[in-house]
């Protein structure tokens, strides 16, 4: 039950029985809840089941209190802590072949299941967007616009230019704390690169941990090409 006090007929003054201390009835206000609204004293002369400004004022503290109340449920559901790297992720380049070559990952540890499916997400993003031909940087006419007046968009241009397809990407490869992913990107437009660093990065930051990426090179650090199986500590993923 709501108890609204004579004093104060303000909804921050509401409680609500379970809540506050021991109720002295002689303190009580007159309006009580009821299932058919808020009622009071007839000497009154107010209605206050018809009073649409104070059913407002009321039904926004409940909302207001249902809304507190969840979130302080669900907030570990909510908030989540980092539990990626604070150091930068370093970024190297060897000779890179845009129809046929590796992109290395070196974790700072072996990556876990979840920290696989995060790397699992990101990179298929990036080749579906690629295919459909979102990174082409012959058309950055947005990127290209001042934002002080409302931007413009010719199709013409657009339609003109020449495609960007992402052709071809292999599966996640993983052998202890390095990875790799065969890609064939097909052509020579570094933008499609610069989208996956950009996304490496943040997982990098956020949850991962990712100690460099290499773009390109048929070897890097330990990895053996003779090791197939899980037992040796390799793992495959489709992407």
């Amino acid at each position: 039950m709501f108890i609204l006090y004579q004093n104060h007929p303000y909804p921050h003054h509401l409680e609500m029985d379970g809540f506050g201390g021991d109720q002295d009835d002689e303190v009580k206000d007159e309006f009580t809840w009821s299932t058919g609204g808020f009622s009071g004293r007839e000497d009154k002369g107010k209605d206050y089941d018809k009073d649409l400004e104070f059913a407002d004022i009321i039904g926004s503290y409940l909302a207001s209190f249902k809304l507190e109340e969840r979130l302080r449920r669900k907030k570990n559901k909510i908030l989540h802590s980092k539990t990626g790297s604070a150091n930068p992720m370093q970024v190297k380049f060897n000779k890179f072949d845009f129809s046929n070559s590796y992109i290395w990952l070196e974790f700072y540890n072996t990556p876990l299941d979840n920290d696989i499916s995060h790397i699992r997400d990101a990179t298929p993003s990036w080749h579906i967007i690629g295919r459909l031909g979102g990174c082409i940087s012959m058309n950055m006419q947005l990127s290209l616009s001042p934002m002080e007046k409302r931007p413009s968009y010719d199709p013409i241009p657009g339609a003109n230019v020449t495609p960007t397809t992402f052709y071809n990407i292999g599966d996640l490869e993983i052998q202890d704390n390095l990875a790799r992913v065969w890609v064939d990107i097909g052509t020579s437009k570094p933008l499609l690169l610069n989208i996956l660093i950009n996304a490496l990065a943040q997982l990098s930051s956020d949850y991962i941990g990712i100690k460099q990426v290499i773009v390109g090179g048929t070897e890097f650090g330990n990895w053996s090409d003779n090791l197939t199986t899980e037992e040796a500590g390799y793992t495959t993923h489709k992407i």
